[in-house]
């Protein structure tokens, strides 16, 4: 859904927290329903069990040659397998094109340390989707779905993504009930500010969770528990609203794994449904006896160096430049300590440069 106007008058670095905050939502939920999958089989579930979950995943088969690739990448990153994890919010249920992807992330795995390093890609992150010029990247699967996403991913990134996985987000409600709410300590500061986000969910979700009347710890439900992520105005600002996102996340994976295996079922009908994949079930159902020896190593948000654009009167988060991020990237990510990005990414870094003025 597109970000309606804003009314009030904020600051650029104002706007790009606050489509930071959401994102950030979007990494949790993605993690959780990832590893929600991995405590059932880790419970000692099946692989017929497994089985029987993926069949629930939507499979869509998609052409490799659709996907653009810049010359000579493929052989560059031999090793190493990027998926692109996508994050949508589509009321319709439509997870294949006309719904923007709120988060990107690159999973990347290093196929001889088995080490996962995940790479968020800011959605406003300016950029040329592949056949459509300068936009924000969060419009490449709006316009294209995954294939054009994973195409402007590559080209603009020096990577050969051809493996996407899309998650449509019902809410963090429902995840949170599911798992029967988390338990949480308010803060006095905290407790100034919960009740109003409670009222507004309230409103937005149609229901009727009730007030925090003092501080302390709390069995949070869903409602509940997702204004206490979006609390931003107390000390420490967006870095503990993330902190406080970070923890719903943990809390609910703790609650998790002491699920019984019926209580795990009925998680798993409710989120797998909203996976839409490429990637085949008898794939991942090979990769299995793998997944206990990966371990994520690193986390981080890419540009590394990116600063607010007005073009248009709309708001950008142009690299500056694309072409140093580039290079930072393949160093941070994939171990190439003097890495030169191609000629495509230096193209496209003079275009960003030439339309925006940032050089530095």
């Amino acid at each position: 859904m597109e970000q309606k106007p804003i009314k009030k008058k904020l600051t650029k670095d104002a706007i790009k927290k606050k489509f930071e905050m959401k994102k950030g939502w979007k990494i949790a939920l993605i993690i959780v329903a990832i590893l929600i999958i991995l405590l059932g089989i880790g419970a000692g579930i099946g692989v017929w069990y497994v089985s029987d979950k993926l069949g629930k995943v939507n499979y869509v088969e998609i052409n490799e040659n659709e996907i653009e690739i810049n010359e000579g990448i493929d052989e560059n990153l031999n090793g190493y397998r990027t998926i692109a994890i996508f994050g949508v919010d589509s009321r319709s249920n439509e997870l294949v094109t006309g719904t923007r992807s709120d988060c990107v992330i690159l999973a990347t795995i290093d196929e001889k340390t088995k080490e996962v390093k995940l790479t968020s890609v800011y959605r406003d992150t300016y950029l040329e989707l592949t056949g459509r010029g300068l936009d924000k990247l969060t419009h490449a699967y709006a316009y294209g779905g995954a294939s054009l996403a994973m195409s402007t991913l590559n080209t603009n990134l020096d990577l050969n993504i051809k493996e996407f996985v899309t998650v449509n987000f019902e809410s963090v409600v429902d995840i949170v009930n599911a798992v029967g709410g988390v338990s949480i300590n308010i803060t006095n500061e905290e407790l100034k500010y919960i009740n109003s986000y409670i009222d507004e969910i309230n409103k937005v979700t149609k229901n009727n969770a009730s007030h925090i009347t003092n501080s302390g710890t709390h069995s949070l439900n869903g409602v509940q528990a997702l204004a206490y992520g979006r609390i931003r105005y107390t000390s420490g600002g967006d870095y503990k609203r993330t902190e406080r996102m970070r923890d719903v996340m943990m809390a609910v994976l703790g609650k998790a794994k002491k699920m019984s295996i019926s209580q795990l079922n009925a998680l798993a009908d409710k989120l797998l449904p909203i996976v839409y994949t490429n990637i085949q079930a008898g794939e991942i159902i090979s990769l299995i006896p793998q997944v206990a020896t990966y371990k994520i190593t690193d986390s981080t948000g890419w540009p590394y160096n990116t600063k607010g654009a007005t073009i248009n009167g709309v708001w950008y988060g142009p690299p500056i430049t694309l072409e140093s991020n580039v290079r930072e990237l393949h160093k941070k990510v994939y171990g190439q300590e003097n890495y030169e990005p191609s000629e495509k990414v230096k193209e496209i870094s003079r275009k960003i440069i030439n339309k925006t003025g940032y050089s530095k």
